[in-house]
């Protein structure tokens, strides 16, 4: 093995940690006391999986511009470039003298694979790479069953992991940056050109979002003073600001978990309510479940959790499924989570469990098609609570909801958005409607429909299905699957 250098500079290789502050890899460099060479590098690995849709761009594209600017007003210099880590990584090691490169792991089995490999190559040429863990606040490969096996069921695996959870302070972050040798070929920020490529989809995000470290913790503040002691019901309502919407931050590592962590136990320390900061927590909870989850079984994203799925009878509907991607279902609430999704980039979690059962169970399209449209649109598009959620609606994954409870559109609005308030934000053509009638429009006496301006067919669509017979055709293709015999049970309805 060659020799470390003794005088090169560090390496600072960010990925999904835009931030300064609790940042292991960027903390321990600095405690070198070497020059720092910082350096994102766009990857659009479709073999890894790794490039991200529109919507993640664009949040990418601001959250880099935010970051330059933090690392710029400590006197460092922020270096971009596009390629593959693999060849660039021991490439600028060589060519820099670099002495160590530093980075926090993805928490992805494939990309840590891949860094794995990086990592023995820099070794070889004298170079250390150090890999830190911060995606999560749990280490997936430590948390097993007494038998040695891995959780399967969110709520065993919760309590096992809050007996031993314990997570170190938040690291400050720094106040100045010593900058290290200039990377010539490196990418102008302006030119990255992450902008998705209609501006009328992206104008809608510039007036919802902050991206960046700091609005990252203006988001958390703000939950935590107006919305966490309301959160257990709060967290259902579409029509109230009830969530933390703290998602698209976490994706990106503006904030890290272990920062949301304690700023909810120093809430509690001040005498917040501990039910709902439970709720809260256990919301974080399901993500690190998530991403355990694809630690442990790692075609997650790709194969039924439960093989038992492998024979479901999918349907091809790609007419259904364009309507459903632009909320022209016909079914309301279903039709305004899809409009508030591709207008904001985000949508109400309570939405998008209604929004996907429909699509996998009353129109029966595979959950996959869906997964990869939640991607493409969605800023906060995180692969690992993607994958998981999306098999959980399904009935396929890891806990998840069983085959016979399937939501119930119009019963969910009346429940959760009772005014129908959610509904007339995101579908003006019904917003003359009585609440009585918002969330089944095709039910209203048509002198309702015509003091309301409604047309159906013509200004709004007729239901895309029967919502009873979309349900009945569901449960059948479900039956038709070979099922353990504790599986079994009564069909429901989920209201």
């Amino acid at each position: 093995m060659a020799t470390i250098s003794a005088t090169g500079a560090a390496l600072v290789w960010f990925r999904r940690d835009l931030r300064l502050a609790d940042n292991a890899a960027l903390s321990a460099a600095l405690r070198t006391g070497r020059p720092l060479i910082l350096l994102f590098i766009d990857q659009r690995d479709r073999a890894l999986g790794s490039a991200p849709g529109e919507a993640a761009d664009w949040w990418l594209q601001a959250s880099l511009t935010a970051l330059d600017g933090d690392i710029t007003a400590r006197g460092g210099r922020l270096d971009l470039l596009r390629g593959d880590p693999a060849e660039m990584i021991p490439a600028l090691a060589r060519d820099h003298d670099l002495a160590e490169v530093f980075w926090n792991r993805s928490g992805e089995p494939a990309i840590d694979e891949r860094d794995r490999s990086i990592a023995e190559t820099l070794q070889r040429s004298g170079v250390e790479p150090h890999a830190f863990a911060g995606t999560a606040l749990i280490d997936p490969a430590r948390l097993l069953t007494g038998s040695g096996t891995p959780y399967k069921v969110f709520s065993a695996f919760w309590r096992a992991a809050l007996r031993q959870l314990e997570p170190n302070p938040a690291l400050p972050a720094p106040l100045r940056l010593a900058t290290g040798p200039a990377i010539p070929d490196a990418t102008p920020l302006a030119t990255l050109g992450l902008d998705p490529a209609n501006p009328d989809w992206a104008s809608g995000f510039r007036t919802e979002w902050q991206p960046g470290e700091a609005g990252a913790a203006a988001r958390l503040e703000i939950f935590l003073d107006a919305a966490l002691n309301d959160y257990p019901e709060g967290r259902d309502r579409p029509d109230r600001s009830g969530t933390s919407r703290l998602s698209p931050h976490l994706g990106s590592g503006e904030i890290s978990p272990r920062q949301v962590w304690h700023a909810v136990q120093q809430r509690l320390a001040d005498g917040a309510n501990y039910q709902p900061a439970e709720k809260f927590l256990a919301e974080i909870g399901w993500r690190e479940f998530a991403y355990y989850l694809l630690h442990h079984f790692t075609d997650l994203r790709t194969a039924n959790f439960n093989r038992t799925f492998d024979g479901f009878p999918w349907r091809q509907d790609s007419a259904g499924f364009k309507a459903w991607t632009r909320g022209q279902t016909g079914i309301p609430l279903v039709d305004a989570g899809m409009r508030q999704l591709w207008t904001t980039g985000w949508m109400h979690n309570r939405v998008r469990m209604v929004c996907a059962s429909f699509l996998v169970k009353h129109l029966r399209c595979d959950w996959r098609e869906g997964m990869a449209w939640f991607e493409h649109t969605l800023v906060d598009a995180d692969r690992a609570v993607n994958a998981a959620s999306w098999q959980w609606v399904a009935g396929s994954g890891a806990d998840a909801a069983p085959y016979f409870r399937i939501f119930n559109p119009v019963r969910q609005g009346e429940r959760f958005d009772p005014e129908g308030d959610y509904v007339r934000q995101w579908l003006p053509e019904l917003a003359g409607l009585p609440k009585r009638w918002i969330h089944a429009p095709w039910s209203a006496p048509v002198p309702v429909r015509q003091d309301a301006g409604l047309i159906l067919g013509r200004t709004y669509p007729h239901p895309l299905c029967d919502l009873a017979a979309g349900r009945d055709a569901a449960l059948d293709a479900y039956r038709s699957l070979k099922r353990d015999p504790g599986e079994a049970g009564q069909a429901s309805v989920q209201g």
